[in-house]
């Protein structure tokens, strides 16, 4: 009982000088767990300047990490990343976020209603998450290496990759792959004319076998790497994201020893997915972090983003506000006959990731 009353004392005289403690939910932080590399340089200094809220921004370089800490739980964030398939999906389902609060976020009226729809498959009702950027999956090229090598090369094509007779050729300039087995299983799939969203152990030992006769030809896995080392001219050929490309293509424009990156949407159809915003459940600051959704939300800042980072947007009313290089490249707008051949992969059943991580091992370690 002295104890609790010598509690209670102490609280109010904190409060009478002005000391008393500071609940966490009232701090003015906001703790931000993002891609590497996925936002305007001077967005955040926006948002601190505009609310008064400080970013603690911290990155991280596969989905794989950002479920592992939000299924572990306490992992101090206050917004994450997901891509929408199929990790928002298992989020969802796992319960690890909580829902959004619309009425503080106006600008989430502005979002696309073709992309909710879309992101719905992984959060149905839109309840946990906004899109942030829109990504396909695709070549990535030293234009003057890969010429040098094989003028006539099917740069628009996963044969690029997936053919051991033709991807040995650029072993020696530098082969990168993403890091990302939910997706470069199903590309892998899709390659050999098999259905992309197939959970058929013989049709995932084929996609196995297929990867592994490329193996050799493949100097890393990696889900960032590949963006300096194109623009820099260590690597000549990725399989990568369609924004971290066009950023290496840029960048390599820009380097003292210029460098053509160009990027290609693989003919045979591939991954389209959508990183999107969202708070755990067990969120510090969840009212800053809905301010912070919103805020990347706003027309303005999403086409600032937008611009810097080469990614394609959710926000209509930011299309007249991007550069012209940004809203007429088809690697980040794709025209309707090649949205066509997009597809997402929606599957998120436990037993068959846990077979795509172990085939996936098998791959990287050459077993």
């Amino acid at each position: 009982m002295r104890s609790l009353l010598r509690s209670v004392v102490l609280v109010i005289c904190l409060a009478l000088i002005g000391l008393a403690p500071v609940r966490a939910e009232d701090e003015k932080i906001v703790n931000v767990y993002n891609w590497t590399d996925y936002i305007a340089p001077d967005t955040v200094e926006k948002f601190q300047k505009e609310t008064g809220i400080k970013v603690v921004y911290d990155n991280y370089d596969g989905n794989e990490m950002l479920e592992t800490k939000l299924l572990a739980g306490r992992s101090g964030y206050d917004v994450v990343y997901p891509s929408a398939f199929p990790f928002l999906r298992n989020q969802v389902k796992a319960e690890t976020l909580q829902p959004l609060r619309r009425d503080a976020m106006p600008n989430a009226a502005k979002v696309d209603p073709q992309v909710l729809a879309l992101i719905a498959q992984a959060d149905p009702g839109n309840q946990h998450a906004m899109p942030y950027m829109g990504v396909t999956d695709g070549i990535g090229y030293n234009v003057e290496a890969i010429k040098r090598r094989m003028p006539d090369a099917p740069v628009d094509s996963f044969a690029m990759i997936f053919d051991p007779a033709i991807v040995q050729r650029f072993a020696d300039c530098g082969v990168a792959v993403i890091d990302a087995p939910t997706e470069v299983i199903p590309m892998a799939l899709a390659y050999l004319k098999l259905d992309p969203h197939s959970t058929a152990p013989g049709d995932l030992a084929k996609a196995e076998a297929l990867l592994k006769k490329v193996r050799p030809s493949i100097r890393y896995f990696h889900s960032s790497r590949y963006i300096n080392d194109l623009a820099n001219g260590d690597i000549c050929l990725a399989l990568g994201w369609s924004g971290d490309i066009l950023q290496a293509k840029t960048r390599g424009a820009a380097a003292a020893k210029p460098v053509e990156v160009a990027y290609a949407i693989p003919r045979e159809g591939t991954l389209v997915n959508f990183d999107t915003m969202a708070v755990p459940k067990d969120a510090p600051h969840p009212d800053n972090a809905m301010r912070w959704i919103d805020f990347n939300l706003r027309p303005d800042i999403a086409a600032a983003n937008s611009n810097f980072i080469s990614y394609a947007n959710a926000v209509p009313a930011a299309r007249p506000l991007l550069t012209e290089a940004i809203a007429k490249d088809p690697g980040i707008y794709p025209p309707d006959d090649v949205k066509a051949r997009l597809f997402v992969v929606t599957n998120s059943d436990v037993a068959v990731l846990r077979r795509q991580t172990r085939a996936w091992t098998r791959i990287l370690t050459g077993q």
